[in-house]
């Protein structure tokens, strides 16, 4: 107010200059000196605004009749024309000293929203030039207030629950605003002075609040800059996902790396044993009995200890790695012969029923993944039963599907932990600490039906379980086609 009340003096000043050059000095005549005092308004106007143009107007009025329209020296008009003359350039003066002010107010409009649209511009880019030197939720409020000369700005991360703050004042009283504001998508009233508070979204969902406090914000602009920040918070989250994406593939990567590594050191002396047992046997005319015996079982133990390990890097990649279906023409009855087999030790002697439908055929599946499916279900089925207690595995088949089923006749498993059965890690707390594993097996083998398109379920109850394989008699293969079960 100050400062408007030195503009008008400033302009009467100027105007009192003005009437005495055109009077005194220059002498000019009325219409000379009405034009000069027009043009002085209309100088007024677009340098300082309507207010101080009116004033100036009205006083170059009464000057003008004073010293031009007789008689001179006096606020009396003789010529009733010059009334006419006298108020036609009093309304000029203001109409035009107010068009002058309009036009003025929409050119520093228009530099005003310039100046934002380059701020806007400046924030965005600084959004992409940010490092890992520091939070980013804390190089992105420092940049807010640099670039747009704020006092202070906070920024509330919903996601993280982090709050962010940068310049002079802290803006601390507005911590729980904030928060709310992040929750309920609403801004709160405003307990700091010439502070502005907005909630900011991604799509309709809010996922942070912004603070700013400093010169006055146009509500686009806050807008403007909230969706920036929802921007630039979802770019830094996408960019973290694709670094633990990396990072996981790299250690997948490694992993196997690791398993193979693993699997060569484990095979190198088992192929030495296995060289030397061979090679024994071919010659044993110098072994008694006994020594044949023992050789035969260590040669056989070493062949068990080759598909142990084998078993054991196919689960640790499977359990690593995407499954890939390679199919091939198999056997199911003489997959569960060779599994049978191999287990031969685990099942301790205990009678293993095979009971197979009449007219199994072979047909198009992943001979080893199938294989090792059915080795994890005999091998479960045999660890959760009494030795001296019979396995039973039925194989049925039709048109489109192979069904095998592998009972046991354990304790059973409860029917709240039927659901979870097939969940990587999933034990049983009742036999966690009796029975060892991993709890991957299960979860395995059902990966690798899904893969096949098939299934893997499982009904028990006390005494009696079984775990139902269902294989397509007919795969897809990665084109989409279907591949026709062939028979023999």
């Amino acid at each position: 107010m100050k400062s408007r009340s030195i503009r008008i003096l400033l302009s009467l000043a100027g105007l009192a200059a003005l009437t005495i050059a055109a009077h005194h000095i220059f002498q000019v005549n009325a219409t000379t000196a009405g034009l000069g005092y027009l043009l002085f308004v209309l100088v007024v106007a677009s340098s300082w605004g309507f207010i101080e143009a009116s004033v100036t107007s009205m006083a170059a009025t009464l000057a003008y009749n004073f010293f031009f329209f007789p008689p001179v020296g006096t606020f009396n008009i003789a010529d009733s024309h010059n009334w006419v003359a006298l108020f036609s350039f009093l309304a000029t003066s203001l109409i035009a000293s107010r068009l002058s002010a309009k036009a003025k107010m929409k050119a520093l409009d228009a530099i005003e929203r310039q100046k934002d649209i380059e701020r806007l511009y400046a924030f965005s880019r600084a959004l992409l030039l940010t490092d890992d030197s520091e939070p980013f939720g804390a190089q992105l409020i420092r940049k807010l207030t640099d670039i747009f000369q704020l006092n202070a700005a906070a920024l509330y991360d919903r996601r993280s629950g982090n709050l962010f703050r940068a310049g002079s004042s802290s803006l601390e009283a507005m911590d729980a605003q904030l928060r709310e504001t992040a929750l309920d998508s609403i801004p709160d009233s405003y307990s700091q002075p010439n502070c502005w508070l907005t909630p900011v979204r991604l799509g309709s969902d809010p996922i942070a609040s912004l603070a700013v406090q400093g010169p006055r914000m146009s509500d686009s602009i806050l807008q403007g800059v909230a969706n920036l920040v929802a921007i630039g918070l979802e770019r830094e989250r996408s960019q973290h996902f694709a670094q633990q994406i990396e990072a996981a593939r790299q250690s997948e990567q490694l992993r196997t790396t690791l398993i193979d590594a693993m699997a060569h050191e484990f095979k190198t002396p088992l192929t030495s044993i296995k060289a030397a047992t061979t090679g024994l046997l071919a010659d044993c005319r110098q072994l008694t009995e006994g020594q044949r015996e023992l050789l035969d079982i260590a040669d056989e133990e070493a062949d068990h200890l080759k598909e142990l390990i084998d078993d054991t890097v196919d689960m640790a990649r499977l359990d690593s790695a995407q499954i890939e279906i390679n199919p091939e023409i198999s056997d199911i009855l003489e997959i569960i012969h060779e599994v049978v087999h191999s287990l031969r030790s685990e099942l301790e002697g205990r009678l293993v029923e095979i009971s197979p439908d009449e007219g199994i055929r072979k047909s198009a599946f992943d001979r080893r993944l199938v294989r090792l499916a059915i080795k994890q279900l005999v091998d479960n089925a045999a660890k959760y039963s009494a030795a001296g207690l019979p396995l039973e595995i039925r194989v049925q088949q039709d048109e489109n599907t192979i069904r095998l089923d592998v009972t046991d006749h354990g304790k059973g498993i409860p029917e709240r932990e039927q659901k979870r059965i097939f969940e990587r890690f999933f034990r049983s707390p009742s036999i966690r600490q009796q029975i060892p594993g991993s709890g991957l097996g299960l979860s395995i083998a059902h990966s690798i039906l899904q893969a096949h398109h098939g299934d893997l379920t499982v009904t028990s109850q006390p005494g009696r379980t079984t775990f139902h394989l269902i294989l397509p008699a007919e795969i897809k293969g990665e084109s989409g086609e279907r591949r026709p079960h062939s028979g023999n």
